[in-house]
């Protein structure tokens, strides 16, 4: 028999990916809680175990520069429902929502015929079915959500129903998903599912068999560690149902973390400054891994900038999918990335903490008392309080720029700090040279901090006038 010769057999193999991906792929978003940018075996953690994101590390594109679009989880899941930073429309800071009028991924693949599923941590508002930012309201066909983080065995609102299940946390989320999927494979219907999984966030509580994978160590790393391998063997079912599927071939998998780790956990940052809550690189950079056998069928490996607001553009152009009157985003497509032909980022980011605090979501109290409303032992709750932009009473001015910002162009970062003597001071920082953030060098290089600096000015500006309300 003759053989093809091996480039041949390339050239074909290339060819088939690429019909296979002019198809509509379908598109699942996993997103950890509080997950370390060193939180993971393929960038060298000596202690955790995590195989199957090794894997994927390994056979896909793996992502060394991806951030976070804000340091801590509510503001972060609003990127990348919007493409936007979460600042533009007041999701300030944990527990904050999305506005109504933000136009949504789930939205807008809705448009191009996808089914759209939500499992797992929701924190963009209220998990009741008429709550005008609830997952259904925000545009998923169907969601088993929970207003905020969870432990093991938890409640949860099943399009506005509380449900209860039995089992490791990240594998209950991940076989909620996995229901929905194999509906969508049976109609041939393509799908966004949005996994975000309630771990590691505290209190940090793994199930005995993945706490004995950890016995040489004390309990609070038998119990981080546990829930990392148990989202890593969430992750390994879901890869293994998809390829049972025949699906996984045609699906694009994105995996990430939605800010650092908690500072006092034991979770690591892999040497970079800081941790969650802060702009430093500890606080946002976050390990990132896109699986997509049809569109790279090669692994690869980029330390070109990107960050979860870039998902939404991303996904839009994938699905063709144009959106009129689309306000401002942030983000921009990766489809060039993702080709191999985005050799740097054409587009600076803009990170912002703006000091307005957070709000408390305690998901298993609020699903406790929507499950005693259901079964008639209880009063009527209330939507989650947001007031539509219409309707706004305050106007934030085009000086309120409170709180540490940053600007991301290419090799360099800014950072506008405040300061009680002086307001605010500069630092900047080349972080191919500099990781770490150690060694500030704005005085040895006047021309481009005044650039960066004017840059994100602007920026800043920007974002302020989205928050008053001039983007809709």
């Amino acid at each position: 028999m003759r053989r093809l010769p091996l480039l041949s057999v390339l050239f074909l193999l290339a060819i088939t990916s690429r019909v296979i991906a002019a198809e509509k792929p379908n598109f699942i978003l996993c997103m950890t809680d509080d997950q370390g940018w060193g939180d993971v075996g393929y960038y060298g953690h000596e202690e955790l175990k995590t195989p199957v994101l090794d894997e994927m590390a390994a056979v896909g594109l793996r992502f060394d520069r991806f951030y976070a679009a804000h340091p801590v989880c509510s503001p972060t899941r609003g990127s990348v429902m919007t493409g936007r930073n979460p600042n533009r429309f007041a999701c300030f800071s944990w527990g904050h929502t999305l506005r109504p009028e933000e136009i949504t991924i789930a939205e807008t693949l809705k448009r191009a015929g996808y089914a759209t599923g939500h499992f797992g941590k929701w924190h963009l508002g209220s998990v009741r079915a008429e709550d005008p930012v609830s997952p259904g309201h925000s545009g998923f066909d169907q969601w088993v959500s929970s207003p905020n983080f969870y432990e093991n065995s938890p409640l949860f609102s099943k399009n506005g129903h509380v449900i209860e299940t039995e089992g490791e946390s990240s594998e209950v989320t991940v076989e909620a998903a996995l229901e929905f999927i194999r509906q969508q494979k049976e109609s041939d219907t393509p799908f966004l599912a949005v996994i975000w999984f309630g771990n590691p966030h505290t209190p940090h509580e793994a199930v005995d068999e993945l706490q004995d994978l950890y016995s040489d160590y004390g309990k609070a790393k038998q119990n981080y560690y546990g829930e990392l391998t148990g989202i890593d063997q969430a992750m390994g079912l879901l890869r293994t149902q998809l390829r049972e599927m025949e699906l996984a071939e045609n699906t694009l998998l994105w995996f990430t973390s939605d800010n650092g780790p908690q500072g006092r956990s034991p979770g690591s940052s892999g040497g970079l400054r800081d941790a969650k809550g802060s702009l430093w690189e500890g606080g946002i950079r976050v390990p990132t891994i896109i699986e997509w056998p049809a569109r790279i069928p090669q692994p690869r490996i980029t330390d070109v900038p990107a960050n979860t607001s870039d998902i939404y553009p991303t996904l839009l152009e994938i699905a063709g999918v144009t959106i009129e009157n689309q306000p401002p985003l942030d983000g921009l497509s990766l489809v060039s990335l993702l080709d191999g032909q985005m050799e740097s980022r054409p587009k600076p980011m803009g990170f912002w903490r703006h000091p307005t605090g957070g709000m408390p979501v305690r998901s298993r109290e609020i699903l406790l008392a929507m499950q005693m409303e259901q079964a008639g032992d209880g009063p009527a709750g209330e939507p989650h309080p947001r007031t539509p932009v219409s309707r706004m009473e305050e106007e934030h001015s085009p000086d309120d720029l409170q709180g540490h910002a940053a600007w991301l162009d290419g090799d360099w970062k800014l950072h506008r700090i405040p300061d009680r003597k002086n307001g605010f001071r500069y630092e900047l920082y080349n972080l191919v040279e500099d990781a770490a953030e150690k060694t500030d060098v704005s005085d040895q290089e006047p021309e481009r901090l005044a650039r960066m600096k004017q840059a994100l000015a602007e920026w800043q500006a920007s974002v302020i006038a989205s928050l008053n309300g001039e983007d809709y």
